[in-house]
């Protein structure tokens, strides 16, 4: 017992010297080992990506401000990067799990993760980012939770659901970049999963037996926020519930004005958080759909997920045919006004107790402006590649913010246009030079065939504008100045612009990409790169202990050191601290 005593007082000086500090934000710990597994989603075996042997991976579930630890295990055969998804990685753009920020994990390693989720609530997801390996799985849902003091600007849910919705290929994502590499379309995908799972057998035409779907258990009566991700390929869907109404709460982290839809549109890469009360009667179990938008639905048909809403006093199985989607063939504008009417909820509390509106972005003078416009892929040396105004993205072999923290030249170049290139299009690693603390508009023109999706690492982006046909400087004329959702994901119809508008507060190299797959992968994206003139750790955390070095900086890495695979900051030293004191003084 002396000795128990002689070393919690020795800990105590330890903690006192440390600066210990009871008040300082908490740590949650995650363990990912990151293998394939082989699993049937729609019939047929293949390899899919799963963590801790989970597909779809395990559910991050922290609260406003936690110190989030994850520490990965790089099982594959080839190297693998994760991303968090719309997660706002203050001053640490080492931690975003992209290429042009960190280097890989290599099949073997660990390596491990830290960030805070500052000032942030909602619903976001994770996902391996590099060579389309999202298209095999590795994804997982990442939900942050508001602080007890926060009011949620809704009745406290009786439950959480979260609904992982995609297209799916039977081929792996291997498959899938060998045809792109060969300048091939990835065609027409095979079906839509429902948290990792098949369409239930509504059709036993269109949908084989022996198909594994995925059912969620609900109470009648009780109301649930549902939290919906598309995590696909390529594909926009619409989400819908037979018979029952979605209300719309939040999305990426801004609460939304409140509004019920029958169904919603929910692009690639995007995440929703919707209110459903279980008020319909138990004579059968409901429907639940994503179904491919945009597309033409006789072929597409058998393209659609489906899983079951059970009330626990259900009578009978779900039966009939599936709940129309949108008729709007002959209307292209039902989507684009559904997207606009999506408004965000200036009244609410956000992360922080001043309320989310008191940021008014609209008397905001604009610093930068930016023209990125895509088109239909092109041929590039020989090769197929997709382009952001005539530059498609090579990424380079020395991350940029690795070169920048040792100064290295010639590794990118700081010169992406602010309008389209004119001339032919070209291969280049092209950074767009942000001001720190400037207010960037960002004018997304699509003059593809189909939607796409742009997400900006590292921010929450106010929606202002979007319409069909090319913008013009008259059209700053229609932004919503007052209540554009703040998010970190946009579509942009064929034919048609989106205008984001940034403020640059967030130092760091971050990503501006599309979330389409195949897109991404032949280079339509480019990175925002955000420098505090005045160098302090204030703005802008130090390179981690156990950053990972490639490329040109390749004879630095040393070897795995697996008993230090787990980095412990000073902070998680003195949870450890506080650990063993407990164990000593109960």
């Amino acid at each position: 017992m002396a000795f128990r005593w002689f070393f919690g007082l020795l800990l105590i000086h330890i903690a006192l010297l440390s600066g210990l500090c009871f008040a300082d934000d908490p740590f949650v710990f995650y363990n990912f080992e990151i293998s394939y597994i082989t699993a049937s989603p729609l019939g047929v075996p293949q390899q899919v990506i799963a963590i801790n042997g989970k597909f779809p991976g395990p559910t991050i579930n922290v609260t406003t401000n936690n110190n989030v630890v994850v520490n990965v295990r790089n099982k594959l055969d080839e190297n693998v990067l994760l991303h968090w998804s719309g997660i706002q990685q203050r001053r640490s753009s080492w931690q975003d799990g992209l290429p042009g920020t960190n280097c890989p994990i290599p099949p073997k390693w660990n390596w491990t993760y830290q960030f805070q989720v500052k000032d942030q609530i909602g619903s976001f997801f994770y996902f391996p980012s590099l060579n389309l390996q999202r298209a095999s799985g590795g994804f997982g849902s990442f939900i942050i939770n508001n602080r007890p003091i926060i009011p949620i600007p809704f009745a406290t849910p009786d439950g959480d659901i979260v609904i992982l919705i995609g297209d799916w290929y039977t081929r792996n994502h291997t498959a899938l970049r060998k045809a792109l590499d060969a300048g091939k379309d990835l065609g027409m995908p095979d079906g839509v999963l429902i948290n990792g799972k098949g369409p239930y057998r509504y059709n036993t035409t269109l949908v084989p037996d022996g198909i594994d779907h995925e059912t969620i258990e609900v109470h009648p009566g009780k109301t649930y926020r549902l939290r919906v991700h598309n995590v696909g390929t390529s594909t926009s869907l619409n989400f819908r519930i037979q018979n029952h109404n979605l209300l719309l709460a939040e999305s990426e982290g801004s609460y939304t004005v409140q509004q019920n839809y029958t169904s919603l549109d929910i692009h690639v890469g995007q995440s929703f958080s919707f209110l459903v009360t279980m008020d319909q009667n138990a004579s059968s179990d409901y429907y639940i759909v994503a179904s491919a938008r945009f597309v033409n639905q006789s072929q597409w048909q058998r393209v659609t997920g489906v899983a079951i809403l059970h009330y626990t006093n259900s009578k009978g199985k779900a039966a009939g045919p599936l709940p129309d989607p949108p008729n709007d063939e002959y209307d292209k504008t039902f989507s684009m006004n559904q997207a606009r009417s999506i408004r965000w909820n200036v009244s609410a509390s956000g992360a922080r107790p001043n309320p989310q509106g008191s940021f008014r972005y609209g008397s905001i003078n604009v610093t930068q402006v930016y023209v990125l416009r895509n088109k239909p892929p092109v041929t590039i040396n020989g090769k197929k590649r997709t382009t952001l105004s005539g530059i498609s993205f090579v990424n380079p072999a020395t991350p940029i913010r690795l070169a920048d923290q040792y100064k290295l030249k010639r590794v990118y170049k700081l010169d992406f246009p602010s309008k389209p290139l004119t001339g032919p299009p070209q291969m280049e690693t092209s950074v767009i030079n942000g001001t720190y603390r400037g207010f960037m508009e960002v004018i997304l023109q699509n003059n593809d065939t189909k939607v796409q999706t742009y997400h900006m690492s590292g921010y929450a982006f106010f929606v202002v504008g979007m319409d069909y046909g090319e913008w013009t400087e008259n059209s700053r004329g229609t932004y919503n100045k007052w209540d554009g959702i703040a998010r970190s994901t946009v579509q942009v119809y064929p034919g048609a612009w989106t205008v984001i508008l940034i403020s640059l507060d967030n130092v760091g190299v971050w990503n501006l990409r599309t979330e389409n797959l195949d897109s991404w992968y032949l280079g339509q994206e480019t990175y925002v790169r955000i420098v505090n003139p005045e160098a302090n750790n204030k703005t802008e955390f130090p390179m981690p202990d156990n950053a990972l070095f490639c490329g040109a900086l390749s004879k630095l890495q040393k070897p795995q050191d697996i008993s230090s695979a787990t980095s412990i900051t000073g902070k998680s030293l003195k949870l450890i601290i506080i650990g063993v004191l407990v164990f000593l003084f109960l």
